[in-house]
């Protein structure tokens, strides 16, 4: 991390078997609710994305600072606080995604998670060559700027964060400023 608004880190991009982001990816694929009995952070990552088709393996495969990119409508369905802090357990740095359902970004937001919403991800067979799983990737939530390091080259950018949520990441959460 170059300052508190950039991470580097390792792409892992959710794909279909087509190679397309996968959209609508809902609270139950993230963490299923057979797991809702879970309240240990450190016990939640090994079920990240156990109920979604070709990625069940994600939590053998993440590392620590990897940077997940996928579709839109990320974390859609319920209120679900569960499936933001079972990429936390994991040490997965930030999510960057063409759009978040309402009330997951809202408990990533409020618990200073780091998510980031890029608007072009919907062009993805334009963008697709830009980025692969695997290539070391920077983004800077404050400016909006996404880059990927091992191409050397230029994505996309996202919408930059706001004042609010720059403070709210910066506090360590929304309650930790009330």
């Amino acid at each position: 991390m170059k300052d508190e608004f950039t991470f580097r880190g390792r792409a892992l991009v959710i794909v279909d078997d087509a190679g397309k982001l996968i959209d609508d990816i809902d609270t139950d694929m993230i963490f299923h609710n057979a797991h809702l009995h879970i309240t240990d952070l450190s016990e939640m990552g090994k079920y990240a994305f156990g109920n979604l088709a070709g990625w069940r393996d994600f939590p053998s495969n993440a590392r620590a600072g990897d940077i997940i990119i996928a579709g839109a409508n990320f974390g859609c369905g319920s209120s679900r606080q569960q499936a933001v802090d079972c990429f936390r357990s994991l040490g997965i740095s930030a999510i960057i995604a063409q759009s978040f359902g309402a009330i997951y970004l809202r408990n990533a937001i409020n618990s200073a998670f780091p998510v980031g919403i890029c608007d072009e991800l919907d062009k993805w067979d334009e963008i697709a060559p830009l980025v692969k799983s695997g290539d070391e990737i920077e983004v800077n939530f404050e400016s909006g700027r996404f880059i990927n390091i091992t191409g050397g080259v230029a994505i996309p950018d996202m919408k930059p964060w706001s004042k609010v949520q720059k403070d709210v990441f910066k506090a360590g959460g929304l309650l930790k400023i009330l």
